[in-house]
């Protein structure tokens, strides 16, 4: 072929590629740019709006506030202890291990939890894929519940007339019948105490160190605990230790009487008197972590110098972690409140006052699954959330707790032998219960 056809063929070659090119969508082109450096073909809205999340008005968090927007296109920040990725730097994912305290028992995908269920049946599942419903699986039918109950995350609950772990029992009387000798002389089922199982009551043992438990019967209508006086419930000791119970009731020594036989008859004052100067500014004498005889508090536990006070109000336990450091490190403890060192602040004195994080990075931290900040209960200091001092009870990592779902006892929550950490006590080292209110040390601390 000669120099000039060649030439002429090029150039027809090169129109033609040029056209295709110009036909290919604009979506399918690597670069929006028309150089290196060049201008961006997009106008600055159009940009901006296909690196914002659908439906977000103009003005919205461009690349969900972890990244930056580059000609319509996302470039998401990369940082510890996680990365960002996603066409709009929509995952982040760590999220699965940290959210909610809880670890992720599926597949971590873009921050959310995606379930294993290989068989397609859908029995995995829940938030944290937390819910195995293979549970209710009865070995010989094979049927969920044994086919007579319906199964909610692993456990069975039974139709009427049928018990057991997957409902594979059948009670030997009706329903009817079940429900009637189980009824306590108040109307309740059980005393609501127990569970009614084929027409006998199986009491709710609160307290396992017992010969029986703390609450016993044959409808669970007697419970030892109403024997024990506010302070008593550090020990075994019932009515005060000046009295016997009998099936909740306390029948007292001669020289003692009270509800609780916790006043002694020869104190030249009322029990009233008495129990109005232990209670000082709280509503419960000794402020619910002691004893009163006569008008004056012992606190206990016995021997623990963390709890003092004339009514008890001090409690030197709340200035520790549950790792038992007080205040963090970072302060000292006054009458169970930090006094925090120069540069920290926070209950337990456990957030610093600087930061060397900017304040992408330490939005970042502080958002849910679900993209708010601090679950919109709080604001966000270096990456860690201070929940609003408001609503006391809002707690949490990312504020997304309610103190008040934990047991309270005597009207303290976890009776104030541990910490409420997001709906759950946390007791102390020798305490037990929902509440902590059973001590099952050998000795007081």
């Amino acid at each position: 072929m000669r120099p000039a056809a060649i030439r002429n063929f090029l150039l027809l070659a090169s129109s033609l590629l040029f056209a295709g090119l110009s036909a290919v969508p604009q979506s399918f082109s690597p670069s929006l740019r028309i150089g290196p450096g060049a201008a961006c073909r997009l106008s600055r809205a159009e940009s901006e709006r296909r690196c914002r999340a659908p439906g977000q008005p103009p003005g919205g968090a461009l690349c969900h506030g972890r990244g930056r927007c580059d000609c319509g296109v996302c470039i998401c920040h990369v940082s510890e202890p996680g990365v960002f990725f996603g066409p709009l730097c929509e995952c982040h994912e760590w999220v699965c291990e940290t959210y909610d305290g809880s670890t992720c028992a599926g597949t971590c995908h873009c921050g959310r939890c995606k379930c294993d269920n290989p068989d397609g049946n859908g029995l995995v599942y829940g938030k944290f894929c937390e819910c195995d419903d293979r549970e209710c699986i009865d070995d010989e039918t094979e049927e969920i519940c044994g086919g007579h109950g319906k199964c909610y995350c692993g456990n069975c609950y039974c139709e009427a007339g049928w018990h057991g772990d997957k409902c594979e029992f059948q009670c030997d009387i009706t329903p009817w019948e079940s429900k009637r000798r189980c009824t306590s002389p108040d109307g309740q089922i059980c005393s609501n105490r127990g569970t009614c199982v084929c027409g006998e009551c199986s009491c709710h043992d609160v307290d396992p160190t017992g010969d029986w438990g703390d609450i016993h019967g044959d409808t669970c209508e007697c419970d030892e605990r109403d024997c024990r006086a506010v302070y008593d419930r550090y020990s075994d000791d019932f009515c005060s230790g000046h009295g016997q119970c009998n099936c909740g009731r306390c029948d007292c020594k001669v020289g003692w009487y009270g509800k609780k036989c916790e006043h002694p008859r020869s104190c030249p004052l009322s029990a009233e008197e008495s129990i109005r100067r232990c209670q000082g500014s709280s509503d419960l004498p000794c402020s619910g972590r002691g004893k009163c005889e006569c008008g004056k508090c012992t606190c206990y536990p016995p021997g623990d110098p963390r709890v003092y006070g004339k009514t008890c109000e001090c409690d030197g336990r709340r200035c520790e972690g549950l790792d038992g450091t007080v205040c963090g490190g970072h302060g000292t403890c006054s009458c169970g409140r930090c006094v925090c060192e120069r540069g920290w602040f926070g209950t337990l004195c456990q957030h610093p006052r600087k930061c060397n994080m900017t304040e992408e990075q330490s939005k970042s931290l502080c958002e849910s699954a679900d993209g708010i900040l601090c679950s919109g209960k709080g604001s966000c200091h270096c990456g860690k959330c201070i929940c609003s001092a408001e609503e006391w009870y809002i707690s949490g990592e990312l504020c997304d707790c309610d103190d008040r779902d934990c047991d309270k006892h005597d009207g303290l929550i976890c009776t104030g032998n541990g910490i409420c950490s997001c709906g759950s006590c946390e007791c102390w080292r020798g305490w037990n219960g929902n509440a902590c209110e059973i001590w099952l040390g050998t000795d007081y601390p």
